[in-house]
């Protein structure tokens, strides 16, 4: 019997397709994404159905294939899976998706905004009205006694079904490209987006052909011979390595994979194999990549797929914000999406989800720890930007990491948090009972803070990553009785308060005759100075910011909501050693001027050592060196 049928979709809206172009899809490149992923659902029914003896015909090699035809103006996606029947399409095509649609427009009236939406509706099909002025499809289904049938549809609601011409089962999806989207008739344009979303469908996908090399023979010489042969196409990988059991795989498997993935990088340190099929579905291989000190987040990105088909690489949802520096695959047909996908929806499987992912790196960082301290320690600094950036920003995590995570001091010494403790609480506790770790972020800078420090047997902890400001915020808080001074917030007798303080030798007259040499000497505002009794082999004079203001001045720089602190003027304190023999030399010189020089001068090196002493500061500096020389 032949098929002969024009119909008009029962739907109470005439623009239904403006609507889908405008609100389902932020990006009209994805129709290539959903019909080849429809194609390769198809082709994936069939071989279930035989898998389960409902269909016992010749399956085949499965395949999709897209073909271009430049001059017809049309793309075509062919598949050799389950195919239609007539009366399939008017359920499928005619009723459940423009069915969909309708239902669309009808709850769109009264959204605020098209994601609330989105996702409840079946249109990926749809999709090929964004680029296309006709479609048709042509298609034969696998049931017995099946005839071909054709539809055919402009993007109106008027839709026409006839008799096909396909002779072999499967659907054929021609797309007649509008006038708009001929930027999709360009053989790499398709390759890229065929790249992009199918690099690793499970069933191969077929894009024209290629030539390659192979062998034929020796030549007269003995020598090997290649000729030139025409072969398939394939644009995909179908087993990538996220879909088998880690078993199975090898370093060097995992390793090939990652220069799959991101072809410019280094090496990773090490990855995490993900497999979980309880209370979801997830799958992938995470990678800690080698992370230079700028946060180098956005390059390569963690992509995710549902079911091998590529979805996006936004996956701040799904993945703890501090693993954003991560880098692999993600693949999970649990994650809520909606029809353009490029948005995930916030639910319960996602925070499951997020979770999972934070448990798993912290097992994993806890058992390379264990397993091999020394080999953890060397990329600890690589991988230590991660464990402070998630001890900071996720408590689950801190509770975990807090058993592997490093402390380095200046010496480049390691210590986990309770050997560190160890290691300067009989030495470094003040009159409270407080243990004061001291820092630097800045060694070379600060050298001389540093020396001065570990004369008097304080060790002095290196925090000089991006994330170290809140960390050192952070150990306030997570440790007990315990603070951080950085090492040039004080002079170094000062920074833990013991009351054991050195005297200084200075009358209270002497005192304040150098407090006024000095004051004079400053011309800059928001320098305050104190006498004070430090050991003569200190230096003579030390210029330093509280560590609380400093540290307000620095969250208020990094947008921490401390602007008021930015706002106000630098204030320095000017610590006189009244026990240096400088001192005694100014006090015993006759001359105003050589005092307010010598008092200027070194004034002027413990600017310098704070890297504070610039540009015509600096230079009379060094010319008034050179005459005092």
């Amino acid at each position: 019997m032949s098929i002969e049928e024009k119909g008009s979709i029962s739907i109470h809206t005439e623009n239904i397709f403006p609507i889908i172009k405008k609100f389902l899809y932020s990006d009209n490149e994805i129709f290539l994404r959903e019909l080849v992923s429809n194609a390769v659902d198809a082709v994936q029914k069939i071989k279930r159905l035989a898998a389960l003896g409902q269909y016992n015909g010749e399956l085949g090699n499965p395949l999709v294939e897209v073909s271009l035809d430049k001059e017809a103006k049309t793309i075509t996606i062919t598949d050799n899976g389950l195919g239609m029947t007539a009366e399939e399409i008017k359920k499928y095509i005619n009723q459940v998706a423009f069915s969909g649609a309708s239902e669309f427009v009808e709850k769109f009236k009264d959204a605020k905004d098209a994601n609330e939406i989105i996702g409840k509706f079946g249109l990926g099909f749809y999709s090929a009205f964004m680029v296309a002025d006709l479609v048709e499809i042509q298609t034969l289904s696998y049931q017995e006694g099946a005839e071909a049938a054709r539809w055919v549809c402009d993007g109106s609601t008027e839709f026409e079904i006839s008799a096909g011409n396909r002779t072999i089962r499967g659907t054929q999806i021609i797309l007649h490209v509008n006038a708009d989207s001929d930027e999709f008739l360009d053989k790499n344009k398709l390759e890229g987006i065929l790249d992009k979303y199918g690099k690793f469908l499970p069933v191969p996908i077929k894009f024209g052909t290629k030539t390659e090399q192979e062998a034929d023979g020796d030549d007269e010489e003995g020598k090997p011979k290649t000729k030139s042969v025409e072969v398939d196409n394939i644009i995909n990988t179908t087993n990538p390595i996220w879909t088998k059991a880690p078993a199975e795989l090898s370093d060097e498997d995992y390793l090939s994979f990652y220069k799959q993935l991101y072809p410019f990088s280094e090496d990773p340190l090490f990855w995490i194999h993900l497999n979980v099929d309880y209370p979801f579905n997830l799958t992938g291989v995470l990678y800690f990549p080698k992370v230079k000190n700028d946060f180098d987040m956005q390059r390569n990105k963690i992509k995710l797929f549902s079911r091998q088909v590529f979805i996006t690489d936004e996956v701040k949802d799904i993945v703890p914000e501090f693993l954003m520096l991560l880098h692999g695959v993600i693949d999970s047909p649990d994650i809520p999406l909606n029809v353009s996908r490029s948005f995930l929806q916030a639910d319960s499987n996602v925070k499951k989800i997020n979770s999972y992912i934070t448990k798993k790196v912290a097992d994993k960082l806890q058992e390379l720890f264990s397993k091999d301290r020394k080999g953890f320690e060397e990329k600890w600094s690589d991988i230590g930007l991660f464990v402070k950036y998630g001890m900071v920003s996720e408590d689950k995590f801190n509770d975990k990491a807090k058993d592997f995570a490093l402390l380095t001091n200046t010496k480049e010494e390691l210590f986990t948090l309770n050997e560190y403790h160890d290691k300067v609480k009989d030495f470094q506790t003040d009159k409270n009972g407080q243990v004061v770790y001291i820092y630097s972020n800045d060694p070379a800078k600060q050298d001389s803070f540093i020396q001065s420090a570990n004369k008097i047997g304080y060790d002095v902890l290196l925090m000089n990553s991006p994330i170290d400001n809140h960390f050192v915020q952070h150990l306030e808080q997570k440790l007990e009785k315990t603070s951080l001074k950085r090492v040039d917030s004080s002079v170094a007798s000062k920074l833990i308060d013991k009351d054991d303080h050195v005297e200084s030798v200075l009358t209270e007259d002497q005192a304040k005759s150098v407090k006024e040499v000095f004051e004079k000497a400053i011309t800059k505002p928001g320098y305050t100075v104190e006498i004070v009794g430090l050991n003569p082999e200190e230096l003579p004079v030390t210029v330093t910011m509280d560590e609380f203001m400093r540290r307000m001045k620095d969250m208020a720089a990094m947008g921490g909501g401390m602007g008021f602190y930015g706002s106000m003027p630098d204030s320095y304190k000017v610590a006189i050693n009244g026990n240096h023999k400088l001192i005694s030399k100014i006090l015993a010189s006759d001359s105003d001027e050589t005092k307010g020089l010598l008092a200027k001068q070194a004034i002027d090196l413990a600017l310098l050592a704070q890297g504070m002493l610039t540009g015509a500061e600096l230079t009379a500096f060094v010319s008034r060196s050179v005459e005092l020389i």
